[in-house]
């Protein structure tokens, strides 16, 4: 089969009409005339159909740095995209308006995969981003512009919950280069409460994208009374830091959105409190977002020289040489070109 084809690469029959989905950690069971949980897989006598295959809802030229990804081409810029549906419902959601789509028709202009890239190389992209949107979802469409993509010489990035399979992952070797992935809790009933998933998924997944050679940053949104706790996220950093002390961690300033609004704003001391724990267990680079003119600068973690100033998005000075520290020869993690 073709992944061109509008039939998923990533199911099995079972008894029934019914399908088994093998795309993300959720392996929907659907029953034949049904959809699954991103409401985007449907099983049509038997087999299952992917209804958003290149049906693009966002096309934008962003900042590698508002992915975000600090360790990976900075002050470089790259065409994102997305098709609607999502395989969480996060109450917090801030781009609901495309991803809960619930059973309605999909909305999206088709383009052709050649066109993505097109468009790419036209605005200078040095890669092309799967965002807005879950791109787990959109995986067939994802892999035949990323692989197309990677033939031009662009990198492709995910920007994801971090809920996909085994299965998947290993054919996302063919083009996936870097992802953002949520680590949103580490607490089992918040996950299956707030974001209608598992917290077991997630870090699977993150062990997946690791095992596939993806180079990933991670980011917590701290949001007020759900994952402020300084216990659960001091668990959040230790994970990290138990896959690599080298990976990024985001921590996020939130802002009342969709069902959220009852909540106040992150506070600066609550993320400064997390910048903290992040440090103490030994993370080299802990970034605070969403809060303008903090915690933004990558720093040596040896010498503790500024390697990239940053204001918001923009990069305003970057010494890496080589990817290594020119003061004192310290290897930094990520891609830099």
């Amino acid at each position: 089969m073709s992944i061109k084809d509008n039939k998923s690469l990533f199911y099995e029959v079972l008894e029934d009409k019914k399908v088994r989905c093998l795309l993300c950690a959720h392996r929907c069971v659907i029953p034949d005339n049904q959809r699954g949980i991103c409401k985007v897989r449907e099983n049509r006598g038997g087999a299952l159909f992917i209804l958003n295959k290149n049906l693009f809802i966002a096309l934008n030229v962003d900042p590698i740095e508002k992915k975000p990804l600090y360790h990976f081409l900075p002050g470089s810029k790259s065409f994102s995209v997305a098709t609607e549906g999502c395989n969480f419902r996060c109450v917090f959601c801030q781009n609901y308006e495309i991803s809960q789509i619930d059973k309605r028709e999909i909305r999206g202009k088709f383009i052709p995969a050649e066109k993505i890239v097109e468009f790419a190389i036209e605005n200078s992209c040095k890669s092309i981003s799967y965002t807005y949107t879950e791109p787990v979802i959109f995986f067939e469409t994802a892999y035949d512009v990323g692989v197309l993509a990677k033939e031009k010489g662009l990198k492709n990035v995910f920007v994801t919950n971090g809920y996909i399979t085994k299965e998947v992952s290993l054919k996302a070797k063919d083009f996936l280069d870097a992802a953002n992935v949520d680590l949103k809790s580490f607490n089992k009933e918040t996950y299956r409460n707030y974001c209608g998933a598992t917290l077991k998924g997630v870090l699977e997944g993150i062990d997946n994208f690791l095992e596939a050679g993806v180079l990933i940053e991670i980011t917590t949104l701290i949001i007020p009374e759900m994952n402020d706790g300084a216990s659960e996220l001091r668990e959040i950093a230790k994970f990290i830091a138990s896959r690599s002390k080298d990976i990024p961690w985001h921590i996020s300033r939130f802002f009342p959105h969709f069902k959220m609004e009852d909540r106040a704003p992150t506070s600066l001391q609550t993320l400064k409190m997390v910048e903290k724990i992040g440090k103490e267990e030994g993370l080299k680079y802990v970034y605070i977002g969403n809060v303008w003119g903090e915690g933004e600068d990558t720093f040596c973690p040896n010498c503790n020289r500024m390697l990239i100033e940053r204001q918001g998005f923009e990069i305003m000075r970057n010494v890496i040489d080589n990817g290594l520290c020119p003061q004192c020869g310290e290897k930094i993690y990520g891609y830099f070109d």
